[in-house]
């Protein structure tokens, strides 16, 4: 007999962990949260291991899909697409850039219909979420900020002084500090910072963190079911005339289950999980389904349509004295960073006892950072190593709101984020990627982000089988505006690079450019070179929304169209894509939901 609930969420992850756990702040509501994953491992809280959670079955759903016909680049035209598969979901796996968005994204929402949704709208949600921390290292606004929700917020510590100089060359051109998460985002000059980083004491404050570990997960009125792959939705009735009343999902050990809910099912899979399950539960283009053998319960063309990312273009720069080498970070993180076959400890602790003087003193210095963050929260470990930001406009359109991101990396990473996680090919890239990658190089990224993208791709179902992950065309660069921004942007970059305090190095432009365009170290790039520095060198930024979006696959409230007792909450339902990272937008969306859902059920919130 299958069990049942007041609501069924699907997803423990950016939205879904909020939602149940507001939901679940009145004794008298029972929920059920199904996430195909489980707990976060360890290793998770660490800020600076956020690449190690990629390409983990264990943590992540490790999707890939297509650049499209105008992006050039990626490895075999492949775009990496990471989700977490974890309770925390994609706030468990990122880079913990924290941002709200510009105001006027979300008045944009509204004037697009999306009626409830402005930014007075939704300004309490951001507010009750985050518990920020003041730092004297940067602007952070006392106004509009929240100082006791469940996302802690703050500045990393120590301030890596190369990310102190990327703000100061970004004044140097125009851009003015700020507090980009409050009022610097109102100046149409744009606004640069040090980043604020979802963490809390140097860990990551991801929602499984901040919303369910702990209290919430111990209620009784909450049950977590993980390891659970939801394969459809249960739907009643035909044409517009359906609803929903739970799932099925397949369990850990391939048994198929059943959950049912009495009021809602809500959906918070994330903007691939989301529009893949309407689809599968046949609600979605009659033509696509049909092809793969569903039949069409609801005809809604919209589903899986309209997908929007923000992209970037790495930009490479020699940075002596600037940058941070490669051989500090790892060992910041700690002694087992150093082992295997290129690191400088053996595979087997065990054999520690034969170790050199040398590299015992290696050894003990990363035990002794370790415990330095394990302690205290400080050290390289406590960041993703993003560590400066700024927006800005590029006066080419959009003006609601700043188009343009920099973001600022004091390395180079290593050799595997660029080729694994990016799927950039390190050797059309740099010119000698084994000296950019040696443990004591010193060089910097400087990344050009364009933050309102014209082009859409899509999501297309390509099998009734739900382990088959969907088409995933991101279509890059599909409308021309978008390749004239990210020239400007670039542009931008180079001027902060030239007003770098005591100066930085050289662009390290990519030898297959160079070579394109007769480009020597030193020279003005072309528009030309730009235009295909980003159209051969563009990588996502992780940000996929908009495939369920509001009025066209859901209503102001939330409600899937056509089908009632069934809503969705996570970044599929973005009317636009906000106007930076959107994991805290996603954040704001389950709160927003749980909102809603009181307000149609008359369910209490806790008010302690």
């Amino acid at each position: 007999m299958p069990e049942t609930f007041d609501f069924v969420v699907v997803g423990g992850g950016s939205a879904g962990a909020a939602l149940a756990a507001r939901l679940t702040e009145d004794p008298q509501v029972t929920v059920a949260l199904i996430e195909a994953g489980g707990k976060p491992p360890a290793h998770e809280a660490m800020p600076m291991a956020c690449a190690s959670l990629q390409l983990d079955p264990e943590t992540d759903w490790m999707f890939r899909g297509s650049a499209g016909k105008g992006a050039q680049g990626f490895l075999n035209k492949t775009v990496p697409v990471p989700r977490g598969r974890m309770l925390g979901g994609s706030s468990g796996i990122n880079y913990m850039v924290y941002v709200k968005g510009h105001p006027g994204d979300f008045d944009n929402w509204a004037a697009r219909g999306a009626t409830g949704w402005s930014f007075a709208d939704v300004r309490h949600c951001f507010e009750r979420m985050e518990e920020v921390r003041p730092s004297n290292e940067a602007i952070i606004d006392s106004e509009g900020r929240g100082t006791s929700g469940p996302i802690g917020v703050g500045i990393r510590s120590p301030v890596i002084p190369a990310a102190r100089q990327f703000v100061q060359a970004a004044e140097a051109v125009g851009i003015p500090s700020g507090d980009y998460n409050g009022s610097g985002r109102f100046n149409p000059n744009g606004v640069v910072s040090l980043v604020q980083t979802n963490t809390r004491d140097g860990r990551r404050s991801s929602t499984y963190h901040g919303y369910l570990e702990g209290k919430a997960e111990e209620r009784t009125n909450l049950t977590i079911i993980t390891g659970a792959h939801v394969t459809k939705l249960l739907l009643d009735g035909d044409g517009h005339d359906l609803a929903c009343r739970g799932i099925e999902y397949r369990d850990a050990t391939g048994g198929l289950q059943q959950v049912h809910a009495r009021r809602e099912t809500v959906l918070s899979a994330g903007a691939v999980g989301s529009p893949h399950l309407l689809m599968l539960s046949g609600v979605g283009c009659r033509r696509e389904l049909e092809a793969v053998g569903i039949p069409c319960r609801l005809d809604n063309p919209h589903v899986g349509k309209h997908l929007k990312d923000h992209y970037q273009v790495p930009m490479a720069f020699r940075a002596p004295g600037v940058g941070v080498p490669l051989a500090e970070l790892g060992l910041s993180a700690g002694p087992d960073a150093l082992r295997g076959p290129d690191g400088p400890l053996p595979e087997d602790p065990a054999d520690d006892a034969t170790l050199s003087p040398e590299n015992q003193a290696i050894k003990d210095e990363a035990e002794r950072r370790l415990a330095e963050w394990n302690e205290h929260g400080t050290g390289y470990a406590a960041s993703s190593i993003y560590d400066g930001i700024g927006f800005f406009s590029t006066g080419l359109g959009d003006d609601y709101t700043h188009d343009a991101q920099i973001g600022f990396v004091p390395t180079c990473y290593g050799r595997d984020v660029i080729a694994d996680r990016l799927l950039i090919d390190v050797d059309q890239f740099f010119e000698n990627p084994d000296a950019v990658f040696a443990p004591e190089a010193e060089n910097v990224i400087i990344l050009a982000s364009n933050c309102v993208p014209h082009g859409e791709g899509e999501l297309v179902i390509s099998s009734a089988d739900p382990s088959v992950q969907p088409e995933i065309n991101l279509n890059y660069f599909d409308d021309p505006h978008d390749l004239k921004i990210m020239v400007a942007i670039q542009r931008k970059v180079f001027e902060i690079a030239a007003n770098w305090p005591g100066g930085l190095g050289g662009w390290m432009a990519p030898p297959k450019l160079a070579k394109m365009h007769d480009y020597r170290d030193g020279d003005v790039p072309s528009d030309a070179m730009l235009e295909n520095m980003a159209l051969h060198f563009a990588a996502t930024v992780y940000h996929l929304s908009c495939t369920c979006r509001m009025g066209d696959v859901v209503d102001e409230r939330l409600r899937v169209k056509g089908v009632k007792n069934l809503r969705i909450a996570d970044a599929s339902v973005m009317p636009e894509i906000p106007s930076g990272n959107i994991n805290a937008p996603s954040i704001m969306i389950g709160e927003r939901a749980s909102d809603l859902i009181r307000e149609d059920h008359t369910i209490a919130m806790e008010t302690a």
